[in-house]
């Protein structure tokens, strides 16, 4: 069920394994959060814009025996970070250069920030297999050397320590701790709660690398779903699945658009809160794990703005300068905060075709809380003022007199079409410091049968990690052959 990138990686690894794989999907198009919009001339990537790990895909691209590569591009500069006091710091692709970047710009210890970026590389070898590539409900995964390694260098691991206490111990100065705090949220929560080994992900991008397709982040989708169709698999969209049918505690199939499809497996790419909400029986709802705090949700403005910003990159941070009240907003008030970090991606820088010539596609992002009660969005308009003054203020510029192509995605919008509960972005979020090991597992262990993927599971949200669960759950079920629907 879903044909977002899990569900996609599913349908793949599964068909390659000799399953009759066949993706129900409600909307028209596959990728789920990451499709894309055009408005004019203008082509923008509707939902994630970053791509790490681009060798999960390419182990995809192999797997398939697809002859059609999966290009992409290394990025020499990560991110551009704006402060309202003019300082602009450029975030490069070591943490070499970004720790001169940051000793000349802010007057920080470079070995401090390149120490912090080892301290990150080791977190990941620490808990990556550990934690993230492996099934956590599966005892016998944590019997060997991965387990004792862990358990070896447990207080090195900042457990009971926050992301933002570890990180303002280490700099002098608030803007470092900022931009790092920021990682917090890439899944959706707060870093003055979240655990300190949140400070893993700074690796993913300074260590492993950013990454570009070369033309942009639907690339990503419409290369697994060639794959699928490829392998074999069978795509039914505007699909709407009613009911996964349970019978002497195992699937028997599902119900979609009134129709009964018999099955023994059924893989789920569709957040846990729908599924369990309104597709199972309520005696399996998992109570004390859905009701944990949800991770943010996102305002997004696509503008096709008639203008080229030299000064701008592909990626772009504009930083509030209250960032502890703007969390505190987030997650406490459940209202954006009046002085919003304002996120830019502009694939044009790259991808020229993206926009017409002299003009620019931003992707402006906002983070805003999960719409928790379903109403329609109130705060838009106040939303939308103070992103333009912010833009105004820091670009010196009078962003309103450039766009001439606009549209909006808000929370409602992302719920709708994703069907992510009150459109959050993430499922539920890190903000103490098991939640990490507090996602519902890749399967269920009462309903034989049945397993989850995409971001609302283990081993989180964002295109890495979701192609992570689709190779989890693939595992999982290896040995079952049976016809599968996903």
């Amino acid at each position: 069920m879903g044909a977002g990138i899990g569900g996609l990686a599913s349908a793949i690894r599964l068909a390659k394994q000799g399953f009759i794989v066949t993706v129900f999907e409600k909307n028209t198009y596959p990728g789920g959060k990451l499709s894309e919009i055009t408005l004019g001339k203008f082509r923008f990537d509707k939902g994630p814009s970053l791509l790490t790990m681009p060798e999960l895909i390419d182990e995809l691209t192999v797997l398939s025996g697809y002859k059609t590569n999966f290009n992409y591009s290394k990025l020499k500069t990560i991110t551009h970070y704006f402060f309202e006091d003019g300082t602009k710091i450029v975030a490069q692709d070591s943490a070499e250069a970004l720790a001169k970047e940051l000793k000349n710009k802010l007057n920080e210890d470079e070995q401090v920030v390149i120490n912090h970026l080892k301290k990150s590389k080791f977190y990941y070898s620490t808990v990556a297999d550990l934690f993230i590539n492996q099934s956590l409900g599966k005892i016998k995964n944590f019997l060997n050397l991965k387990t004792l390694k862990a358990l070896l260098n447990l207080n090195k691991l900042s457990l009971f320590s926050t992301m933002h206490a570890e990180n303002s111990k280490l700099f002098k100065s608030k803007k470092t701790t900022q931009i790092f705090n920021r990682y917090a949220t890439y899944n959706g929560s707060n870093p003055y709660k979240a655990p300190a080994l949140l400070n893993i992900i700074p690796h993913l991008e300074f260590g492993l690398g950013a990454y570009l397709p070369e033309k942009g982040m639907h690339q990503i989708t419409e290369h697994l779903y060639n794959m699928a169709l490829f392998c074999g698999v069978t795509f039914k969209f505007n699909e709407h699945v009613e009911k996964i049918e349970v019978e002497n505690k195992k699937v028997s199939g599902l119900i979609s658009n009134g129709v009964l499809y018999k099955s023994a497996l059924v893989v789920s790419d569709s957040d846990i809160h729908l599924v369990y909400k309104k597709m199972l029986p309520k005696k399996y709802y998992p109570t004390k794990l859905l009701s944990q705090e949800k991770s943010s949700s996102a305002y997004v403005f696509y503008w096709g703005i008639k203008k080229t910003f030299p000064e701008l990159d592909l990626h772009n941070i504009l930083f509030s300068e209250n960032y502890k009240a703007e969390f505190n907003y987030l997650f406490e008030e459940k209202r954006p905060y009046v002085d919003p970090t304002i996120y830019i991606n502009i694939t044009s820088k790259f991808c020229q075709e993206d926009a017409p010539i002299g003009c620019e596609n931003w992707f402006v992002m906002v983070n805003v809380p999960h719409n928790k009660s379903g109403d329609s969005i109130d705060y838009a308009a106040d939303l939308r003022k103070n992103v333009i003054a912010k833009i105004n203020r820091v670009l010196k510029t009078d962003i309103e007199a450039l766009i001439i192509e606009e549209a909006i995605l808000d929370p409602f919008d992302i719920e709708q079409q994703t069907s992510s509960f009150g459109g959050s972005l993430y499922g539920n979020a890190s903000n103490n410091k098991f939640s990490a090991f507090l996602r519902h597992a890749n399967y269920n262990n009462k309903i034989g049968g049945l397993y989850f993927v995409g971001g609302s599971v283990h081993p989180g949200g964002g295109i890495p990690l979701c192609l992570l669960s689709a190779k989890i759950v693939s595992n999982l079920i290896e040995e079952k052959k049976q016809s599968v629907f996903i």
